[in-house]
């Protein structure tokens, strides 16, 4: 079952249609805000989450005890200043942190499984909008994403246009590759090979695909990093212990780092969840959506935009931010780019990366 959260919730005055063609009916979308909004509402900013992140950005999160994934960016005097900026983040439909998704209860009481329809980026986007009327917030001053977090900007900006002054995109892609789709793929096959996924339908049972899902986590926890930020990290460091088993313990500290997070994601997270979310990054592709050209995504977009990638992030290259920021300019869109050196991967727009605070905040200032 969806873990019991102290989060804010809305529940969606209309049905939510959905690309596949089906609807979902009775939406929760659960979200935290933080900072006062204007009395005109114009100082709202959405910020869009990652895949395995949540609405918790700067707030301890309710089972881990952990800060908030983007504490040090947001609060009181911080890049995302939450004196002068009223901040939502909200859990996307699909997870497991409040928001109606695949542990979520259908219409005869029991958790939707794998009956829960098939979402996309732009479904996950309409439920946000559907949360900004639910809080009567008719334009954004910012969205701001980093990763799958971005895809939703950009989404936002492109089918809604008259929402959102300002984009910032970080590390992200207008479309996923063929390798990002064959790493999740990994993923999705470990969880439904586990004996205890029962084909979705384990909510009622004693055991989850636990298994399964810190195997998926620790394949997709090795393309957020970089090779450099490893060998620093632990290089061929053996992990207490002074010469090698000869077995398959871990013997290395990276074997042992990776299951770690393996484990511990299985604690705060959703197998099912994981599955469905995986599936709507693949499906993302924006110029698809527009006609097969991607300047067409933003022509009836007025927000300015910023794009950011990182040298070292072979997740989401610096070449898929040139090429939304080349549709950008086709489409006479305001456009800022820079590529950032970080040595931390893809997970650089989560790390301490000062380069990175100056540009948002001049971004978002100004």
């Amino acid at each position: 079952m969806a873990p019991e959260l102290a989060s804010k919730s809305v529940k969606l005055s209309t049905d939510l249609p959905l690309d596949s063609g089906q609807v979902l009916s009775g939406v929760e979308i659960a979200y935290e805000t933080y900072g006062e909004l204007a009395a005109d509402k114009s100082n709202a900013i959405l910020i869009c989450h990652a895949l395995t992140m949540d609405q918790y950005v700067a707030s301890d999160h309710p089972i881990t005890g952990k800060p908030g994934w983007w504490a040090q960016s947001v609060g009181p005097g911080k890049v995302i200043d939450t004196d002068r900026y009223h901040v939502i983040c909200a859990n996307v439909i699909g997870s497991c942190m409040g928001s109606t998704g695949p542990a979520s209860l259908a219409s005869d009481g029991k958790p939707y499984g794998m009956r829960f329809p098939v979402i996309t980026i732009r479904d996950m986007v309409r439920g946000l909008v559907g949360l900004l009327d639910g809080l009567s917030i008719e334009r954004l001053h910012t969205v701001i994403g980093g990763s799958m977090g971005g895809m939703q900007a950009l989404s936002l900006a492109a089918n809604w246009p008259e929402r959102v002054e300002r984009v910032l995109a970080i590390a992200t892609t207008a479309r996923h590759s063929a390798q990002n789709i064959a790493f999740h793929e990994v993923g999705r096959q470990a969880i439904m090979a586990d004996p205890n996924w029962h084909d979705g339908d384990y909510y009622r049972e004693e055991n989850s695909p636990d298994n399964g899902l810190a195997v998926a986590r620790m394949a997709a926890h090795i393309t957020y990093l970089s090779e450099e930020g490893l060998t620093e990290k632990f290089g061929r460091r053996l992990q207490d212990r002074d010469a090698k088993s000869f077995g398959f313990d871990a013997d290395f500290q990276v074997e042992s780092y990776l299951r770690y997070q393996g484990s511990g994601f299985t604690q705060r997270f959703d197998a099912n969840s994981y599955l469905y979310i995986t599936r709507a990054m693949d499906y993302f592709d924006l110029a698809e959506e527009h006609g097969g050209k991607l300047a067409d995504a933003f022509a009836k977009s007025r927000a300015r935009f910023c794009v950011i990638s990182f040298d070292s992030d072979w997740l989401y290259p610096t070449a898929e931010s040139r090429h939304i920021v080349h549709a950008l300019n086709a489409a006479g869109a305001p456009v800022s780019f820079v590529e950032l050196s970080a040595p931390f991967g893809h997970d650089s727009f989560l790390l301490d990366v000062p380069a990175l605070d100056r540009v948002m905040k001049g971004f978002i200032d100004g």
